[in-house]
């Protein structure tokens, strides 16, 4: 009914650089795919986003966080003007960060300001 269990000796364990690479092995696969499936992707939109920011200038037409639409009217390191409709007394101007800027739009997107 009870088995008898017999201990494993020492010499029965494998040493040596294969058994480390069985051991560590998937550890290294599993960054390896981890890396270029999410880590480098995203530090490749990073890159895109950062040069996109740099390059804004006025007059670019561009879409905020929030969903504003709008043409940039004043450039400052990190803010920006944006004019977001034309009135009869002037135009109403929205102050945001650089960062708030989602995306650029092809000129002449906007064509009601």
């Amino acid at each position: 009914m009870i088995s008898v269990a017999y201990a494993q000796t020492a010499g029965g364990a494998a040493a040596g650089p294969e058994a480390l690479l069985f051991q560590f092995g998937p550890f290294v696969l599993i960054f390896a795919v981890m890396y270029f499936l999410m880590i480098r992707p995203q530090m490749k939109r990073q890159k895109e986003m950062k040069t996109m920011l740099d390059a804004l200038q006025k007059g670019d037409e561009v879409i905020t966080i929030g969903g504003v639409l709008g043409k940039i009217a004043k450039v400052s390191d990190h803010y920006l003007t944006i004019e977001v409709a034309s009135a009869k007394d002037g135009a109403i101007e929205l102050l945001v960060q650089r960062q708030a800027v989602q995306s650029v739009l092809p000129k002449g997107t906007i064509k009601s300001l």
